[in-house]
């Protein structure tokens, strides 16, 4: 008795380890018993008693999940904001919802007792991870709760001491863990994740139960001891064991980087079979009075059996509401009719003729008002077009609806009043066009809106032809909607094929659930059943939420002999059977499974089956049938009084189905495939299987190919789309000596599947969700499947699961998405997600691109509940889906990368002469004019004087009152100026200061701390005359010390300055608390103010013994972090200031404005040089007023009609950010920039093209040539290499191959043309400067279009570092280095950037050819990785352009991982978003896995003064965790 009691409730897995928990048993024997207690325990001692049905595919996963041993893998660490999720209904009923669209959310079977009372006990090896954390987390990411082979224990002592031995196991390795490895990050710990982390300020990343984290070394050496380093070395650690076989080696070409070429396995199945032969259903039986078209059917029963029940629909508490007899329906159609022809005119002609399409949109509980509509059109011989009811301006592939509806020329639309009702109104009261629709006109066909026919009106009621009866719409893999159309005389066809094979009698009852408007739906309870005289009963999809059952109470309460369900369907009433005890299923003779075709249709078949066996079904009455939209019905298994064969059952080896090979599996238990057959072929249809891609060949008898169908009952074409038709339904199958097998045309079903014994069809797939990856075919549904079977199952948020692939880097890449539920916690998330990519790389073996979770019920639906798969992959490709968890594994699954470069051995620099030479390439060398040549008058006056200072005391003298500066504050407004005299003055009574205050010696260094200004310049000048060493400085920023401070303080100390000068308040700022918490107050060196400085003359000028000597140390850091200072003597200053005059060609009269800042490289000569030698005078504007006033350099350059002007990129970006859309507005502020000749951005970097671009073309229309935007070159050992000037051709660009470039090669190609850069030339050498591209390897001169590194010589070169701090030993030969080969004399410095000299077609100012010399980068910045040599700027560029929300990007390595940082402008939902499509991006672009992707808030990136980068910088901020990202992604 108990065991039939029992019987019908089915055990998990998971419930079967925990009845043999030694350790729950021994609790429940403790102390008294309750009648629940007991009843408990009972049901303890008979589970291992009671029958288990386990379905296959949980206990493969679990058993594959088993094998895996443990792996520690980061854990992606959040911020706390990104941790709440979105809000989700409490208690929603269950959801139809699923992979792919048509399926509810199948658990598997083996989940189906929920209601079993031992749920809440965690499973046994949970038990000891949760006695275990309490030190350390040390369960593995694959700690499946299963025993392989699920064998009972017995509760033995045996048990419970292997139990305890285990325990003292994990125990031991516990504290081993704890001393030596990183900390393991996945831990599974049951708790939830927020009560672990200690509530301080830095809120992210792991719980820290590490005290003793080993202290790892970084790549160069420095001990970092911080988590993300712990973490980052546990994803090298995991990379370290390659899981694919390593690639063979092959020569690459010289200059093609090959993808690896997937080549098939030698050792793949292969169908061995003979040919299929074409399988014939039987004959279409001859009927005597059958009806010779579907309307006539209709008018026979509509006139001769009008009381006669046709259709009735339930509300949503299950109560019939009404229903519709052939009468109402034969009288109300044609009312319908009459008036769409008659009633509805425009301009006096009817709005619809025969043969037009008219839309019908009806929701899914009103199946009356649709019946009456669809018949209503027929007879009217309109086309109807059945849509979804459109709820949203936006809902999922609503677009493409619209697109079907412009396309088929539909102009109105059928609905009901209350639906009408709440469509979205315009505010003109009409309903709104929906995004990408055409114009509507909505007509409501209740009764009161139609008119009745006149007595002699009557509609043509004509024999089935070959005119379009109707259009059924469907989506394809893609997104994209096209319509079907059928034929009066397939529509006449197909009822007539299913009545014989489903054997329809006259009147029978028959419960739909599936929607009418379109598939089994329609054909069989709007189509079929008017045929038969057949009375539907048509459940709605919101009464099956409500009540899963309704359908079943539906066939008892009317005995119906027939139900057409869907697998979710049947799941459903599994969820909910245990509430009836007194429902027969008896009446029924046949239960049509409409997705029989589904992989795991079979196992809600056979668990329903299994129930419901018990209340009267019969097992040989489930029918389960396969269809498509444009084949209909392929095959259907028959009601058992026919007399068909027994049903088959197949289980297939996945991994021979991933090459299209059936193979009966015996050995492998786990990755199989178990399908249940679909029937025989439809009466009156031919079917063969054809090869999937390419000629269609019929398949070998072991083969799996697409189901073609040949019949009269398919559909005939997609509406307007011929060759698509052509492909699809009208394939000539041909044998493999190529001869058609027919002459009839066949249609493709899209299913994928073989010919059976007995001439069972079987299904294993569709097209639509195959994903072909490295030539292995996997069907989305199987993996689907799989996913939803790995523990916990719960953890998928009602099933819901979207599985398609992405194509990247030319092969397709899986991605997985999943609802997850609100409960879920972080460690939770992961843990799951760690166990899905193993059950699927086990099962399937295929990796997983990309496995993203999202809030529940965030995914998009499809109308009858689903997912709308191609929509997520659209959102999920534009970074719109929004993911709460991401875990991307791009190392195992991109195995077609190029082969790393291996470095050939040089050869040697007197061969690539000797090779140059022979070839008839110039050696890359390439000078300025000479200075000697371009002296004129005014040069002529300046040359005598040695020394800057000569020169200010010269002009002081001889133009005192010639004004040489302006300085413009935030209003525009004239702060300050300086007249030669004034100037002279002011750095008098500075010097006087130094000697006498300071009482400074001759040499000495001062630190001139001001903010951009006279004052600096003047301080400049007056450290001179005292014969000190000025070193500029740029001021704390006094909102953040913290950071500005301790590099102010440690130019003060490297320069080993023995003064400050400063002013007032910046001397209170240095000396203030807030100062005294960043760095040590006391160690500063004397502090000077020069507010208020006493009047006097100097008595003399300190007069330099050479121009050797030093004049101002220039110090700046570098884009690598490396603070350096170089030597600048008083001839270099001179030399320097005479290139750029004569460059620029300035003079007394001029005027120019300098928009940057003055403390090193060429800002600080323009700013404190360059007036005082040339006399022009210079109009400063401080950068940093931009921030309040974006337009003050633009409007001053306007407003003084400057010709020659320099900024930074910064201040570009400021601008073209700032000013984009105001450009109008300061045209009505009359801003004119045609006066510009020249406007040149100093920078020590490649060229930003799309930068200065979109400020030429932002500003066009204030007048600003195209021409005149330049950009300046310049670097530590020679501040201005190149410069525009005034004269010369302008700066060309060109167009590199990036591939190449990647191997240090310069290749040229097309504009536009895969894989190009654009280079553009950084300005024209200047005067007095020689340059040479030498090989950074053999310090050999290279040809003509080499890329090498740039050396220059010229006699404003720097004389060297005065200190580099960081590296000095490196750097001993930067400043004068020779040729290992041809000129060895000359004396060159390096300069660390990568380019190449090109010699163009131009003339240049002498008539010589133009030498154009273009920067491709920074070797110091450069990236060594799979022996290819990558600028950061390329990487970056290609990520910014992957998503809006990228506000900026950084990358850095860290060992061999490329490390991604990001800057998200947008929510923080977004964050997740980007980690695809940083990956997708760089695999794309570069070929190269990220290894890291970190998401931080905008304005984190470091930038120096220069708005250049400081990677390095950033790279010691993430290690040291002091980034405060939003997410980092660790990608396994």
């Amino acid at each position: 008795i108990i065991k039939r009691k029992i019987a019908p409730s089915v055990f998990s897995n998971t419930e079967y380890m925990i009845h043999h928990n030694p350790f729950l048993s021994l609790s429940l024997s403790v102390g008294d018993i309750t009648q629940k207690g007991y009843e408990k325990k009972r049901g303890k001692l008979l589970a291992p008693y009671i029958p288990q049905i386990q379905d296959l595919h949980t206990e493969a996963v679990q058993a594959a999940l088993a094998k895996y041993t443990e792996r520690k893998m980061p854990m992606p660490s959040k911020r706390r904001s990104v941790l709440v999720q979105s809000s989700v209904e409490a208690c929603t009923p269950p959801d139809t919802s699923s992979a792919s669209e048509d399926e509810g959310s199948l658990r598997r079977q083996g989940r189906i007792a929920s209601s079993s009372p031992y749920q809440a006990h965690p499973s046994v090896e949970h038990w000891f991870n949760r006695v275990i954390q309490g030190s350390s987390t040390s369960s593995s990411a694959s700690s499946t709760s299963s025993h392989p082979g699920g064998r009972p224990h017995h509760a033995t002592n045996a048990t419970s001491a292997s139990a305890a031995t285990v325990l003292a196991d994990l125990m031991a390795q516990t504290q081993l863990d704890n001393h030596s490895a990183p900390p393991d990050v996945t831990g599974l710990s049951e708790r939830s994740v927020h009560a672990e982390r200690p509530q301080v300020a830095s809120m992210r990343g792991l719980p820290r139960r590490y005290t003793h984290t080993s202290v790892m070394e970084t790549a160069d050496g420095v001990p970092v001891n911080s988590r993300v380093s712990s973490k980052i070395q546990q994803l090298l650690n995991t990379l370290k064991r390659p899981k694919r076989p390593p690639l063979r080696e092959f020569f690459v070409d010289d200059f093609e980087e090959l993808l690896d070429v997937q080549h098939p396995d030698p050792n793949q199945p292969k169908p061995e079979g003979g040919e299929m032969r074409p399988l014939n259903g039987e004959p279409l039986g001859v009927v005597t009075n059958w009806p010779p078209s579907l309307l006539a059917s209709l008018q026979r029963w509509g006139t001769t059996q009008p009381k006669s029940p046709c259709l009735t629909a339930l509300d949503n508490a299950g109560k019939p509401v009404y229903t519709l007899t052939y009468g109402k329906l034969w009288t109300r159609s044609q009312k319908l009719s009459y008036t769409l022809l008659n009633k509805l005119s425009t301009r006096n002609e009817p709005l619809l003729r025969p043969g037009d399409r008219v839309a019908l949109v009806f929701p899914n509980n009103d199946p009356v008002m649709f019946m009456v509509a669809f018949y209503g059109c027929l007879l009217a011989e309109l086309v109807p077009v059945p849509i979804e009811v459109p709820l949203t301006r936006k809902d999922a592939g609503s677009q493409q609806v619209g697109f079907l509806l412009g396309s088929c020329g539909v102009t109105l639309a059928l609905t009901t009043d209350a639906c009408q009702k709440g469509l979205p109104k315009a505010q003109t009261g009409e309903v709104v066009t929906f995004k990408g629709w055409p114009r509507l006109l909505w007509f409501v066909t209740d009764g009161k809106h139609v008119a009745k026919p006149p007595r002699d009106w009557h509609p043509p009621i004509r024999d089935a032809s070959n005119e379009i009866a109707y259009i059924e719409y469907k989506t394809s893999k893609e997104g994209s909607t096209m319509g079907i159309t059928v034929s009066h005389s397939a529509m006449l066809a197909h009822c007539h094929a299913l009545t014989q094979a489903c054997g329809y009698t006259e009147g029978e009852i028959i419960t739909n659930v599936l929607d009418f408007k379109r598939d089994a739906g329609l054909w069989h309870g709007v189509l079929t059943s008017v045929m038969n005289r057949m009375h539907v009963i048509s459940i709605p999809y919101s009464l099956m939420k409500v009540n899963p059952l309704s359908w079943i109470q539906k066939v008892h309460t009317y005995k119906a002999r027939v139900a057409v369900v869907k697998s979710r369907d049947m799941h459903w009433s599994l969820l909910a059977q245990r509430d009836q005890r007194d429902i027969s299923l008896s009446s029924l003779r046949m239960l049509i499974v409409a997705d029989g075709a589904n992989p795991w249709s079979i196992s809600s078949c056979d668990a329903f089956l299994n129930v419901f066996q018990a209340r009267g079904l019969r097992p040989e009455v489930i029918c389960p049938c396969a269809s498509s939209s444009e084949a209909m019905t392929v095959a259907i298994r028959r009601p058992p009084e026919m007399g068909v064969p027994p049903p088959g059952k197949a289980v297939l080896s996945m991994s021979g189905l991933s090459y299209g090979v059936i193979r009966v599996d015996t050995e492998e238990k786990l990755s199989v495939l178990t399908v249940q057959d679909v029937g025989q072929v439809m009466p009156g249809a031919l079917v063969c299987v054809i090869r999937v891609e390419g000629t269609p060949y019929l398949c070998r008898m072991d083969e799996v190919g697409e189901i073609c169908m040949s019949s009269s009952s398919t559909g005939i074409s997609y509406f307007g789309l011929p060759g698509m038709t052509k492909n699809v339904f009208e394939t000539i199958p041909v044998t493999s000596s190529g001869a058609p097998i027919s002459d009839r045309p066949f249609t493709r079903t899209s299913l994928l599947g073989f010919i059976g014994p007995d001439n069972l069809v079987f299904v294993v797939g569709k097209m639509d969700g195959l994903m072909v990856v490295s030539g292995r075919r996997h069907n989305a549904d199987d993996v689907v499947a799989t996913a939803l079977a790995v523990e916990p199952m719960k953890f998928v948020y009602r099933g819901r699961i979207a599985v398609f692939s992405v194509s990247v880097l030319h092969d397709e890449r899986i991605v997985v998405v999943a609802e997850q539920r609100p409960d879920g916690s972080e460690e939770d998330s992961f843990q799951w997600m760690s166990r899905v990519l193993q059950a699927i790389d086990s099962i399937h073996q295929v990796g997983v691109y990309c496995l993203a979770l999202v809030p529940a019920n965030t995914l998009p639906k499809a109308p009858l509940g689903g997912i709308h798969i191609s929509e997520t992959k659209q959102r999920f490709l534009e970074g719109a889906l929004h993911p709460c968890n991401v875990l991307m594994c791009p190392h195992t699954c991109v195995t077609n990368l190029p082969k790393p470069r291996q470095k050939q051995p040089e050869v040697g620099p007197a061969s690539m002469i000797v090779g140059n030479l022979v070839a008839g390439k110039r050696i890359a060398q390439a000078c300025g004019r000479d200075v000697s040549q371009l002296e004129d008058n005014d040069q002529v006056k300046i040359n005598p004087f040695l020394y800057m200072q000569d020169v200010l005391q010269w002009r002081a003298q001889a133009t005192p009152d010639h004004p040489l500066f302006l300085l413009l504050n935030a209003k525009g407004t004239v702060a300050n100026t300086a007249s030669c005299v004034q100037l002279h003055k002011r750095a008098e009574r500075v010097a006087i200061a130094l000697m006498e205050r300071g009482r400074l010696n001759a040499g000495d260094h001062v630190a001139l701390v001001y903010p951009p200004g006279i004052d600096l310049i003047a301080t400049f000048y007056g450290c001179l005359y005292a014969g000190c060493v000025p070193v500029t400085v740029r001021p704390p920023h006094p909102q953040n010390l913290t950071t500005t401070l301790p590099t102010v303080k440690m130019i003060v100390e490297v320069s080993k300055s023995v003064c400050i000068l400063t002013t007032q308040a910046i001397m209170k700022l240095l000396k203030s608390k807030e100062a005294a918490a960043a760095v040590d107050i006391k160690t500063w060196p004397l502090i000077l103010d020069t507010d208020d400085l006493p009047r006097k003359r100097i008595p003399q000028i300190y007069k330099p013994p050479t121009p050797e000597m030093l004049a101002y140390l220039d110090f700046s850091v570098s884009t690598t972090g490396i603070l350096a200072g170089v030597k600048m003597s008083h001839a270099a200053t001179s030399a320097l200031c005479r290139s750029i005059k004569l460059q620029c060609e300035l003079y007394p009269s001029r005027q120019i404005a300098i928009c940057l800042d003055p403390y090193c490289g060429l800002g600080f000569a323009l700013w404190c040089l360059c007036s005082v030698y040339s006399g022009h005078q210079s109009i400063l504007v401080p950068p940093l007023e931009l921030e309040t006033n974006p337009s003050l350099w633009l409007s001053a350059v306007s407003q003084y009609k400057v010709r020659v002007t320099f900024c930074s990129y910064s201040v570009m970006e400021m601008c073209t950010k700032g000013l984009g859309s105001q450009t109008e507005a300061l045209r009505l502020r009359n801003v004119n920039l045609s006066c510009v000749r020249t406007c040149m951005v100093v920078a020590e970097e490649r060229p930003r093209i799309t930068l200065t671009q979109s400020f030429s073309k932002i500003f066009k229309d204030l007048g600003l040539s195209s021409r005149a935007v330049s950009t300046t070159f310049g670097c530590r050992v020679n501040v201005a290499i190149c410069l525009q000037g005034t004269h010369g051709p302008d700066p060309t660009t060109v167009y590199l191959d990036m591939r190449a470039l990647r191997h240090d090669r310069v290749r040229l190609v097309e504009r536009g043309s895969p894989h190009s850069l654009p280079l553009m030339e950084s300005g024209k050498i200047l005067p007095g400067v020689k340059v040479i591209i030498a090989n950074t390897e053999t310090k050999g001169p290279l040809g003509d279009s080499h890329l090498g590194e740039i050396w220059v010589s010229s006699p404003h070169n720097a004389t060297g570092y005065y200190t580099v701090y960081g590296e000095e030993a490196l750097h001993a030969d930067h400043f004068s280095t020779r040729l290992s080969f041809g000129d060895t004399q000359t004396v060159w410095a390096r300069t660390g950037y990568l380019g190449f000299l090109r010699r163009t077609e131009l003339t240049d100012a002498s008539g010589e050819r133009h030498d154009a010399l273009y920067v491709v980068g920074s070797l110091d910045e450069t990236l060594e990785l799979r022996g290819m040599r990558y600028h950061p700027i390329d990487i970056e560029t290609s990520v910014i352009r992957s998503h809006k929300s990228i506000a900026e990007c950084a990358v850095f390595t860290w060992t061999n991982l490329l490390v991604v940082v990001v800057e998200l402008e947008g929510s923080e939902q977004e964050a997740l978003d980007l980690v695809a499509l940083v990956t997708n991006v760089v695999l794309e672009e570069h070929y190269l896995i990220v290894g890291v992707v970190v998401v931080v808030d905008p304005g984190v990136i470091p930038i120096n003064s220069r708005g250049e980068k400081q990677r390095m910088h950033l790279r010691g901020g993430f290690f040291a965790d002091q980034l405060d990202p939003i997410y980092v992604a660790y990608n396994m």
